[in-house]
């Protein structure tokens, strides 16, 4: 239940124009400063998955492991997505709150 309510928070986001995706975009993002979260889908490659927290780590930016690269990119309008950031703080706190629900 909680991984659709995040899906729906991303996909609200997205609209709102408060998400950045891909690796490119997801790594200016953490860079300018403008990622409040960034989410790394569980099935990216290891490369990815170090890349992303190593960056978010150095940037002070949270980071998590969430979801598919297709449910991400599925739950965005897009194709495949393995890393994603939110920029807007009330939403990025809405999902790290869904995702620490138990």
């Amino acid at each position: 239940m909680k991984c659709s309510k995040v899906l729906s928070l991303l996909g609200i986001a997205m609209r709102g124009r408060n998400l950045v995706s891909g690796e490119f975009q997801t790594l200016e993002a953490i860079k300018k400063g403008t990622a409040m979260l960034v989410i790394v889908a569980e099935d990216a490659s290891d490369n990815t998955k170090k890349l992303f927290h190593d960056k978010s780590s150095f940037y002070e930016v949270p980071v998590v492991d969430f979801g598919t690269k297709e449910e991400l990119g599925r739950s965005i309008g897009k194709d495949i997505r393995s890393a994603l950031a939110i920029c807007d703080p009330g939403l990025a706190d809405a999902v790290v709150k869904q995702l620490n629900q138990k």
